[in-house]
């Protein structure tokens, strides 16, 4: 969802003024409420691999009378190109897909080997077929009010009166994502040392890895996993001095907010999707099993976090130069 702001982006450059709405699940509402590209993000309420027709013909409905001029469908999936066809919209543009002939009719065939990136493929799509992309890329930039950012800093009771090194040490793909919660732990203890605060974000599933890392830091960090909405989450990042994340939608949250980043990678490759931003430090062994995009070590040993050393991120910290 962040990286599709490329696309709205694009859009918005190419033909000024024109009014860019999204479907899009009811989680990602906040990020879009801060893409001030996005005039309106229509909830899109389906369980994952649910079909639900009549949802979807209640919502082609409400778009039928906006009179789209045209629909850029992102996922590719059948399901997803239904709403846009039973909406009448005239031009319908997307990947080729799972069979989609009829649904789209503006088909565009993918060759990964020219567009390798995520935003690639996205950007491609607000173009004439075969038109190319020129760089430099746009880069997504989330736009955070200063009133919402005080209130979420009072409601969670925050005090920001010291640097702040933000945490994100969970990964909802796997534990193959996550860097150990020990190595972590020697970071936020390094800077809780040199006066920094340390905040630890995450979802309600990330808890245990928090306190695992409280433990080990004698309960002196922040603790904010699943205690904030996503926009809550958003809105506090913006406040980081610095960022330590694994490979992860706060990650891409982190680099869009314009955040100094150091990005951990295990199982993971930074080619396809990695953090659009120049402030970034990405940190990975490269041992000869990785990357494997296996949510799990297929050989139990997960090396390629557990031997990347605490030292390794630090360097990567003071480097950024971060105030």
């Amino acid at each position: 969802m962040v990286m599709s702001q490329t696309l709205y982006q694009l859009l918005g450059q190419r033909h000024p003024g024109c009014q860019i709405d999204v479907v899009a699940p009811p989680w990602s509402q906040p990020l879009l409420q801060r893409m001030p590209e996005v005039r309106q993000g229509f909830s899109l309420n389906i369980a994952h691999g649910e079909f639900n027709v009549t949802a979807r013909r209640k919502l082609a409905q409400e778009l039928k009378q906006r009179k789209y001029q045209q629909a850029i469908l992102l996922p590719n999936s059948w399901k997803s190109a239904l709403i846009p066809f039973m909406a009448k919209i005239p031009k319908r543009s997307g990947w080729l897909g799972e069979m989609r002939w009829g649904l789209l009719n503006d088909v565009r065939h993918l060759d990964k080997q020219q567009y390798p990136l995520m935003i690639e493929r996205f950007m491609a799509l607000a173009l004439p077929a075969d038109a190319p992309l020129e760089k430099p890329y746009v880069k997504p930039a989330l736009r955070v009010e200063d009133e919402s950012r005080q209130q979420a800093v009072a409601e969670l009771q925050l005090q920001i009166d010291k640097p702040i090194l933000a945490l994100c040490p969970g990964a909802e793909f796997g534990p193959a994502k996550r860097w150990p919660e020990e190595h972590y732990a020697k970071v936020a203890n390094e800077y809780l040392r040199a006066g920094y605060q340390i905040w630890i974000f995450g979802s309600k599933n990330d808890t245990p890895v928090a306190e695992k890392i409280q433990q080990l830091t004698q309960k002196a960090c922040v603790d904010l996993t699943g205690k904030t909405s996503l926009g809550q989450a958003i809105d506090l990042l913006s406040l980081a001095n610095c960022v330590v994340t694994n490979d992860s939608g706060l990650m891409h949250i982190a680099a869009a907010l314009g955040r100094p980043l150091v990005a951990i990678y295990g199982s993971s490759d930074p080619s396809f999707t990695p953090p659009l931003h120049e402030q970034v430090k990405i940190v990975r062994l490269g041992i000869e099993c990785s990357p494997c995009f296996k949510r799990e070590c297929p050989w139990q040993h997960l090396k390629c976090l557990k031997d990347l050393q605490p030292q390794l991120v630090l360097n990567a910290i003071t480097e950024l130069a971060i105030e």
